[in-house]
């Protein structure tokens, strides 16, 4: 990505401060303010163009119904637009309130309130998850023990070390999703009774309790419900509802208020984020954001807006820091965003590994170790994203951050790739010449 272009913005503190600033950072008073940081690269007007260009050719080639896409330096929102509609049926405009099930970029929320737990001292990354949920300390690994005839019953193995939170961090506990693989154990969690039923978050970590661990404890990167694990450790610990506690340290005092478990309020609802009838479908026992439910997802169950969410990652950016509160602090913002499962830590990385070659795992989030071949993207970025289509980015070297939400499944990671790449080579980091 080349040269951003910051010349014209003390025009756009004044214009703009009443919506985009006030979403994004909470006041145009904090964004102006931060006019003293230090250079960094920029885009230039051309580069915003071809990006926003890019995102119209989604929407009028009816690939995606619409997009927000925000980019924030320093603090600073240096592109901040919706594009297209908010819903193919209503015909609504995109706009920047809209609201979007943002699947598993919850996770990142879910490991922030547990790691704030931890800065509390009321919980241990090297606490047994037993210690708060006594249902795993009979957990088991499956083992696929293959027959003459192809079939391939279980064996049941029981565990070398217990499952800790830094396991349910890190998605190095063995527990998995349903919808990914043929092995066996991948079967079981892919069973809709999972799901069935009015349950809430002690009932579900218990009905994933009993079912056989795909791995051993520490053995191997395993996508799954761990967050979701995690997410009933942080009520059992706080002696809070998920959501309570999350709504009492990260969401009312960062100002994130459309981001919850469903809409309640129904004058809400309007400004949900729809999608085309090939994208519509729910994942993971997710239901309808309009419907209240007792189970609070923190892998995947929140909805939120772009601005609410930048709010949180700029905290982060901050070093667990904003408007003069401290969240989180800066050593354990490091930890979580700095490699959990490198190579001297013999984790496994299989097929199914999805943050990349490129990338290894904090507490939460993929994070840049290496740059992609013939790159110089910047290491230290950290990142996820989620089944609607939408993601995020954070990259410290250049003090930004990168919100593109949108409701369209099948296009997400193409439309990811895309954009990031189109964004590096604007700042002078895509392909390199040699």
């Amino acid at each position: 990505m080349k040269r951003w272009r910051t010349d014209g913005f003390a025009q756009r503190c004044l214009v703009a401060a009443a919506l985009a600033v006030a979403l994004v950072t909470g006041g145009a008073h904090e964004v102006c303010a931060q006019s003293q940081a230090p250079p960094a690269p920029t885009f230039s007007r051309a580069a915003l163009d071809r990006i926003a260009d890019t995102i119209r050719d989604e929407v009028a080639t009816g690939k995606i119904p619409g997009a927000i896409l925000l980019i924030q330096q320093h603090g600073k929102p240096v592109y901040f637009e919706s594009l297209g509609l908010r819903d193919p049926e209503t015909r609504q405009p995109m706009t920047p309130d809209t609201i979007f099930q943002i699947y598993s970029m919850s996770k990142a929320v879910t490991s922030v309130a547990a790691m704030m737990l931890i800065d509390d001292g009321k919980l241990s990354l090297d606490d047994p998850v037993s210690k708060y949920i006594r249902s795993f300390a009979d957990a088991k690994v499956g083992v696929d023990v293959s027959d003459e005839a192809g079939q391939y019953p279980l064996k049941l193995e029981p565990l070398k070390r217990p499952i800790t939170i830094r396991d349910l961090l890190r998605h190095t506990s063995g527990i998995t999703y349903g919808f990914f693989g043929e092995a066996a154990v991948t079967k079981l969690y892919g069973n809709p009774q999972l799901y069935a039923g009015d349950f809430d978050n002690a009932e579900f970590a218990d009905r994933i309790a009993i079912l056989p661990l795909a791995d051993q404890p520490a053995t191997r990167w395993n996508y799954g419900h761990s967050t979701d694990v995690l997410g009933r450790v942080v009520e059992v610990v706080s002696g809070q509802t998920l959501f309570q506690f999350e709504k009492q340290r990260l969401f009312d005092p960062l100002g994130m208020t459309d981001t919850e478990y469903h809409v309640a309020d129904e004058a809400k609802r309007p400004r949900i984020a729809g999608a085309f009838p090939v994208d519509r479908f729910r994942v993971a026992g997710v239901r309808d954001p309009t419907l209240p439910r007792r189970w609070e997802s923190g892998g995947a169950g929140l909805v939120s807006t772009a601005g609410d969410y930048a709010r949180f990652l700029q905290m982060l950016l901050n070093g667990g820091r904003l408007d003069g509160k401290q969240y989180l602090k800066p050593e354990t913002v490091a930890l979580m965003t700095s490699d959990q499962i490198g190579p001297e830590t013999g984790i496994i990385h299989d097929p199914f590994y999805f943050p990349g070659p490129s990338s290894g795992f904090g507490l939460g989030f993929a994070v840049r170790t290496s740059p992609p071949p013939n790159t110089t993207w910047p290491l230290g970025e950290y990142r996820w994203d989620g089944a609607g289509g939408s993601f995020y980015f954070v990259d410290p070297v250049d003090d930004m951050l990168v919100v593109f939400m949108v409701a369209a499944p099948t296009q997400g990671g193409r439309i990811q790739l895309t954009l990031k790449t189109m964004m590096y080579e604007a700042l002078g980091k895509g392909l390199r010449k040699d």
